[in-house]
């Protein structure tokens, strides 16, 4: 179980985007997170998978408080988390090429002999050939970045999978596209997703719930922050 408990967080001391949230997420359910822009959903799900310390509150993995941050956090918790951002050019090396993005966090985790059988696995998946591969950020759409960038949150076969208006950039193919890879994933490893977004069609057709921004009873600290 991933439990979010009474959160707070913002990143000026004394003005939190985010007031006393709550939410919990069960291992194989997919949760949709609805709200508006502005509401402070993509800072939460930042403190949800340990790359934005709460000002106050408690994130819970399988009954065991997370106790660090970003790099401080334990290897195991950390890993326990792939996480896909709304743009993905500012999530992507530009040096690197899209089968090193993909392989970057096993390279981070001492597991380079893992290498040539995940990308053999996830290339297909998601729908990157050895072309695409080759290429750099710049020499790719967005919707094939965004490909990559999937497959390197599914690299180390996450428990949880963070989805932070993943589709917001794309068109609606490449959206059914990933969403289709992310529900195969969900099905086949028993991870659970948090999918946030605006889009509440989508969501209410992704997900097994959809919580409103509202129902988490948080409040949102500072206007224009997401």
């Amino acid at each position: 179980m991933l439990e979010l408990r009474d959160i707070t967080a913002g990143y000026d001391s004394g003005a939190p985007v985010v007031r006393g949230a709550s939410l919990t997420l069960a291992p194989g359910e997919a949760v949709g997170l609805l709200g508006p822009s502005g509401c402070g959903k993509s800072t939460l799900a930042r403190v949800a998978a340990l790359l934005h310390r709460p000002d106050a509150g408690t994130v819970v993995l399988d009954g065991t408080p997370a106790r660090g941050w970003r790099h401080r956090a334990p290897r195991e918790q950390r890993t326990a988390f792939g996480v896909l951002f709304q743009q993905p050019r500012l999530s992507a090396d530009p040096r690197l090429r899209l089968a090193d993005a993909i392989a970057e966090p096993l390279r981070a985790t001492g597991r380079k002999d893992q290498i040539p059988t995940r990308l053999r696995e996830l290339a297909p998946l998601v729908g990157l050939g050895d072309d695409l591969l080759a290429r750099r950020p710049h020499e790719v759409s967005d919707g094939q970045l965004q490909r990559a960038c999937l497959a390197r949150a599914l690299v180390l076969r996450p428990r949880w999978l963070i989805c932070d208006e993943m589709t917001a950039m794309l068109d609606a193919s490449t959206t059914a596209a990933l969403v289709a890879v992310v529900e195969s994933y969900r099905r086949e490893s028993g991870a659970g997703v948090l999918a946030v977004g605006h889009d509440r069609t989508l969501l209410e057709r992704w997900c097994d719930r959809t919580v409103g921004w509202a129902e988490l009873g948080a409040a949102t600290g500072m206007p224009g922050v997401a």
